[in-house]
């Protein structure tokens, strides 16, 4: 991911935006964390720019999307919310501020799962592109859970399902919703999820398509014939869904 990527995807749908803001804030980040690697070995301002390419793809607000190349910077770097403010504004430093907060919430059994939860349920409350950035930063982490122990992967997917899928549900991110849930099914069941990858993944794929065209076209057809215009879609159920 570069950030090209992301200001020429910008450009393209948000002429409006102002795209210096945007690289002003990518030199920021890069400066900050530094030669940072991630546990994958990639360097971390790589985890900044996909959370931010996510916000994007659900149509996040400029300071939203800036907010997702800093969201790490307080509490990785020695760069401080203060310097954040000096550069950015207090309106960016407040959503930073709120992932910062966010970023210390840890599943620990019932007790810290209702901390957790009312935490989340706060910071929903007080501004709800946090819990966007979140969203968009825990969706970026489980796709690289395959550089971390068993016991932490189990810990991720657990927590994963059980606060953020669920609250991804009832704010209506289904993009995000189904994305966390799949790979969490890969890791929590994993002998289903392959059985259930194969059969609908690949032995069914081409029949599942050769049925769903045949189904559009007759009743496409129907619709024809009596002069009602129509548009019809398909989709397939994600595996953990299914």
């Amino acid at each position: 991911m570069t950030i090209e990527q992301i200001t020429n995807k910008l450009k393209n749908e948000r002429p409006e935006a102002d795209l210096d803001l945007v690289k002003l804030a990518y030199d920021f980040a890069l400066k900050a964390h530094g030669k940072q690697k991630r546990k994958s070995g990639e360097p971390y301002i790589q985890h900044s720019l996909h959370t931010t390419f996510l916000l994007l793809q659900i149509k996040a607000d400029l300071p939203t999307i800036i907010a997702g190349l800093l969201h790490d910077v307080p509490e990785d770097t020695d760069k401080t919310l203060e310097d954040v403010e000096k550069e950015f504004g207090s309106e960016i430093a407040g959503l930073v501020e709120g992932i910062t907060k966010l970023s210390k919430i840890k599943y620990r059994g019932v007790e810290r799962y209702r901390e957790s939860l009312r935490k989340m349920f706060i910071a929903m409350a007080q501004d709800l592109r946090v819990i966007l950035i979140k969203f968009c930063d825990r969706l970026h982490n489980l796709r690289t859970l395959d550089a971390l122990p068993k016991e932490k992967r189990q810990r991720i997917a657990n927590e994963t399902m059980e606060i953020y899928a669920p609250i991804a549900g009832l704010l209506g991110v289904w993009r995000l919703k189904w994305q966390m849930e799949d790979i969490c099914f890969k890791y929590l069941y994993p002998e289903e999820y392959k059985k259930l990858e194969y059969k609908y993944e690949v032995e069914k794929k081409v029949e599942r398509n050769q049925y769903t065209l045949k189904i559009k076209n007759i009743l496409g057809q129907k619709l024809k014939n009596e002069n009602i215009s129509f548009n019809i879609e398909n989709r397939f159920k994600h595996l953990y869904s299914i």
